[in-house]
C-alpha cells in the first residue's frame, strides 16, 4: 500500500503559536521565554550525553544555575516576569526529562497555570513517559509540547541510546530503541489529538542518522507535527560519540531543504539552557542566575498554595491509619502563634472505586501540601504525589508528625524517621502491637 505524504503545513501561522518565539520566527525578537529548571533526573541515556553536565538529553548538555521546587519555580517566575515583561512562554526542559519527574513538572503546572492563565505552556521531552500523562497535559493547559525523535528506525537507535529506563527495568540495544520509538510515537499522536502544537527534535548525528532524516520527517508528516528542529549534534568529551565531528551549518541546512517540503523547518534554534530566560537573541539566564539561585534556597511558607497538611487518625492524637481505612482526615494549618491548628474534618471518597478513588481523594486534598498516613499503596502514593499532595508514612504524635510536615523537605525526613525506628518520638505505633 503506498504511503501518502501530505504537503508540509503552509507559512501562516498557528494562532495559538503567534507568541511562541520557537513555533513563530517572527516572534522571536519581541516574545521570550522562561524555562523552569525543575526536572532533575532523566530516564534514557543517550550516547551523546555526559550525566555529569545533567544532560537535557537533546544537542548539548543541559546547563543551570540551580534546581527548583515547584513552589520555588512560582516564586522564580513572578520575579523574572517582572524584570522581563516580555516572555509570554513558561516552558520546562530539564536538565533531566520533564516526564521522568512527573510529580515536580505536573505541580510546577499547576501552580503557574493558576496564577497566570494567559501564558503560553510549553513541554519538552524524551517522550518515554509522556503517554501515560497526556490528558494530565491536556487538562493543565500545556499548549506547546517538544518531543525528540532521532530516528524512526530501532537499528539506529540502539546506536543512539545506550539504556533506557521504564519503570524499575532497564532495556538496552534493539530493545530499548524499540520502547522508546514506540511512546514517541505515541506521546506525538496522543499530543496532536488533544490539540497541541508539536514539534519534533531531531538530533543529526554524523554517520549514524545523517542519513535518515528525510525517514523521520515524513514520519512527522503522517503525525501531523507542526515543526520540526534539525539540530547538529554538540559532541561532549567522555560520550560515546565525542570525538565525531559536529555537522556544518551547510550540511544542516542541505538536510533541512530536503525535510522541509515535508514538515516546516525550524531555522533559529539556540540550543537553550534548562533555565533559559529571555529573548532567543538575547538570553539572560546569567544576569538572572542569582535570582534563580536565591529562589531554589528559599522555605515554603505557610500562606504558600497549599497551606494545609491532612492527617489519618482514628482518635486525632495519633498518625495511626492506613490510607484505604481512613473515613475522614483532618485538615491541619499553621496557627499565628507558631504552633498547629486543626481546620476542620473531612469525609473521604467512598471505598471499592478503583483508582478514580485516589483522584477524587487528590482532589479533596488540593489545598493539602502532603497527607500523612500510617501505610498505603504504590497506586494512590503515585497519584497524590503527582496531583501535589505529598503523601508521608509515618507514626506517631500528630503534632510532632505536623512539625516536620510544615518544614522544608519534611516528607522525605518522616518516612525516614519511620523506617529507622518506627515511629516519632516514644509514641505509640497505633498498630495495636504494643511497639
Amino acid at each position: 500500500m503506498q504511503t501518502i505524504i501530505s504537503p508540509a503545513p503552509s507559512a501562516v501561522v498557528d494562532p495559538k503559536s503567534v507568541k511562541h518565539p520557537c513555533f513563530n520566527k517572527e516572534s522571536s525578537g519581541s516574545c521570550g521565554r522562561v524555562h523552569l529548571p525543575v526536572a532533575p533526573k532523566c530516564n534514557i541515556q543517550c550516547n551523546y550525553c555526559n550525566r555529569k553536565y545533567d544532560c537535557v538529553n537533546e544537542s548539548r548538555p543541559g546547563v543551570t544555575s540551580g534546581i527548583l521546587k515547584p513552589f520555588q519555580a512560582l516564586e522564580y517566575t513572578r520575579q523574572v516576569l517582572d524584570k522581563e515583561p516580555r516572555i509570554t512562554v513558561i516552558g520546562i526542559a530539564g536538565p533531566g526529562d520533564p516526564m521522568a519527574n512527573p510529580a515536580e513538572t505536573l505541580e510546577t503546572m499547576r501552580l503557574i497555570r493558576k496564577e497566570y492563565p494567559h501564558m503560553l505552556f510549553c513541554l519538552s521531552s524524551n517522550g518515554l513517559a509522556m503517554p501515560e500523562y497526556l490528558d494530565d497535559l491536556a487538562e493543565l493547559g500545556v499548549t506547546h509540547a517538544t518531543v525528540t525523535l532521532n530516528t524512526i528506525d530501532p537499528a539506529i537507535g540502539a546506536k543512539i541510546y545506550s539504556w533506557v529506563r521504564d519503570g524499575n527495568v532497564v532495556y538496552r540495544g534493539q530493545d530499548a530503541a524499540e520502547l522508546i520509538l514506540s511512546r514517541q510515537l505515541e506521546a506525538i499522536a496522543g499530543l496532536k489529538a488533544r490539540g497541541l502544537a508539536v514539534k519534533v527534535n531531531t538530533i543529526v548525528i554524523p554517520g549514524v542518522n545523517d542519513h535518515h532524516i528525510l525517514a523521520v520527517a515524513k514520519k512527522a508528516n503522517e503525525l501531523g507535527v507542526d515543526l520540526q528542529n534539525l539540530m547538529p549534534m554538540f559532541p561532549t568529551e567522555g560520550t560515546p560519540f565525542g570525538d565525531l565531528i559536529e555537522p556544518s551549518k551547510e550540511q544542516i541546512n542541505a538536510l533541512r531543504a530536503e525535510a522541509g517540503p515535508l514538515v516546516s523547518q525550524m531555522t533559529h534554534c539556540r540550543r537553550c539552557r534548562a533555565d533559559a530566560v529571555g529573548l532567543l537573541c538575547n538570553d539572560r539566564s546569567t544576569e538572572l542566575g542569582g535570582v534563580l539561585s536565591a529562589c531554589s534556597k528559599m522555605a515554603p511558607k505557610a500562606q504558600d498554595d497549599r497551606p494545609y497538611v491532612a492527617v489519618a487518625t482514628r482518635e486525632g492524637l495519633l498518625v495511626n491509619l492506613h490510607l484505604g481505612e481512613a473515613k475522614r482526615f483532618q485538615i491541619w494549618g499553621l496557627a499565628e502563634n507558631g504552633g498547629f491548628r486543626l481546620v476542620e474534618e473531612r469525609q473521604a471518597p467512598s471505598a471499592g472505586c478503583g483508582p478514580s478513588r485516589w483522584e477524587d481523594l487528590a482532589k479533596l486534598l488540593s489545598d493539602c501540601r502532603a497527607v500523612l498516613v500510617n501505610a498505603l499503596g504504590d497506586a494512590p502514593r503515585k497519584i497524590l504525589t503527582e496531583r501535589g499532595t505529598m503523601p508521608a508514612a509515618c507514626s506517631g504524635f500528630i503534632e510532632d508528625a505536623l512539625a516536620l510536615a510544615f518544614g522544608e523537605d519534611g516528607i522525605a525526613r518522616l518516612e525516614a524517621l519511620k523506617a529507622r525506628r518506627g515511629g516519632l518520638g516514644k509514641s505509640c505505633c497505633g498498630t495495636g502491637d504494643g511497639c
